[in-house]
């Protein structure tokens, strides 16, 4: 059975990685808190390294913007952690026999690095990455690619996990597969269709894979 997992807030922190290099950013600059949260704000739901030719203009930084970048690459994947619980339940549904993907949306390099980073490599069998792939979720190509990664047809059905309902969950959905919500304590009140299972973290939606 294939299950393919979105990345960022689903199996990984990144928005308390985020957090974290953005005010150690501007703190290393001189810079005020509110600089701190702009940068936040601008990042918070995807980066991009057109997106720092923005921040150097609006903070004034004499750093190019590629060397921002590779600042933000290098800083926020030392500062990622997976989940509790997520490393030791992809291992189990590993063991079980489950065909594991990765089905995100951001760019190669920084994907990349934070799978090496939090040790999910080894776990995936495939990995499908928007800027690589040249669709991004909700599109059907995105699924579609990442099922291709690890060697089934996506045709044959299986699990999306994740925590965006529009990109996620209602992508997934119109391309066939079932559904695990990552709700982070939030309410489902984002279409008529709701998803399969509604859960607080992705440890407990592999346990439910699992059971």
């Amino acid at each position: 059975m294939l299950a393919l997992f979105d990345l960022d807030n689903t199996l990984i922190d990144r928005q308390g990685g985020l957090d974290a290099w953005a005010g150690a950013f501007a703190r290393s600059r001189g810079l005020p808190d509110q600089a701190a949260a702009l940068v936040t704000a601008r990042l918070r739901d995807r980066a991009y390294p057109e997106d720092f030719d923005y921040l150097r203009d609006v903070l004034r930084l004499a750093d190019g913007a590629e060397d921002l970048w590779r600042e933000y690459v290098d800083g926020v994947t030392r500062s990622v952690r997976c989940f509790p619980g997520v490393l030791e339940g992809l291992q189990e549904l590993r063991r079980e026999g489950w065909t594991l993907g990765i089905a995100t949306n951001g760019a190669v390099d920084i994907q990349r690095a934070k799978l090496d980073v939090t040790g999910l490599t080894g776990l995936f069998d495939g990995v499908a990455i928007s800027e690589g792939v040249g669709a991004r979720k909700p599109e059907h190509a995105l699924f579609d690619a990442a099922a291709a990664a690890c060697g089934v047809p996506l045709s044959a059905g299986g699990w999306l996990v994740g925590d965006n309902p529009a990109t996620d969950i209602a992508g997934a959905q119109a391309a066939g597969l079932r559904t695990a919500w990552v709700a982070g304590g939030r309410e489902w009140a984002e279409g008529p269709r709701e998803p399969d299972l509604i859960v607080s973290g992705a440890a407990e939606a592999i346990a439910m894979l699992r059971s």
